[in-house]
């Protein structure tokens, strides 16, 4: 199964608490924090809902 680098590029104050606890159950606390998740559908519903916070790329 193939891997996911998320990364945190923008800050979450101003979003909404969906977003904070999205990023948060990413494992992301902070601007710069990467993450390797594996290729789930319920991870890439994760990324679509925080996608212009974060960076995404295939490892």
């Amino acid at each position: 199964m193939s891997e996911l680098k998320v990364t945190q590029r923008k800050s979450v104050i101003g979003g909404t608490s969906a977003q904070r606890d999205t990023l948060r159950s990413l494992g992301l606390k902070r601007i710069g924090d990467s993450v390797t998740k594996d290729d789930t559908p319920q991870v890439r519903g994760m990324i679509r809902t925080v996608s212009h916070l974060v960076t995404v790329e295939e490892v």
